[in-house]
């Protein structure tokens, strides 16, 4: 997919109105410097070069990644590398979302799955969506990731 309306237009309409959703919860929330645009094949949130030029350890000619959502072929995922890189905030959105009694998280290192649509907690997203502004993340990027590979 090249842009993300091409990725929204060929998505089922139940898809596309979660997604479309979570789009708007996440833009409406991120604080700004991040750019959406399409990343590993999902809708991506990233820390564009020009406000960190050394980019993805992974692949420095991409931007650094910070949060992605898909339709997987059995869930809709949200991905948020600050869950995967800060412990107090994994163990913050998997309490907080416990508490919205919708069932039990479906959350890896990075990756929250719904598998019901319904379930989705938008608000709880859209929180945790304020949590890291550009400088926080790249902070905690560089802590987590860069200083440990060296």
């Amino acid at each position: 997919m090249e842009s993300v309306q091409e990725y929204l237009n060929n998505l089922a309409e139940d898809r596309k109105l979660a997604i479309e959703k979570l789009r708007k919860v996440i833009k409406k929330n991120l604080p700004k410097g991040f750019k959406e645009e399409m990343s590993y094949g999902m809708i991506g949130y990233v820390v564009p070069h020009n406000l960190y030029a050394p980019g993805y350890h992974c692949n420095p000619k991409l931007p650094l990644p910070f949060i992605s959502i898909a339709s997987q072929k059995n869930f809709v995922a949200f991905y948020h590398m600050g869950l995967y890189a800060n412990k107090e905030m994994y163990d913050w959105f998997v309490t907080s979302y416990s508490n919205l009694n919708i069932g039990k998280p479906d959350v890896g290192k990075s990756c929250t799955r719904f598998k019901k649509l319904e379930n989705i907690p938008y608000d709880l997203i859209g929180e945790l969506c304020t949590k890291f502004t550009v400088n926080d993340w790249i902070k905690q990027y560089e802590d987590e990731f860069i200083k440990k590979a060296k």
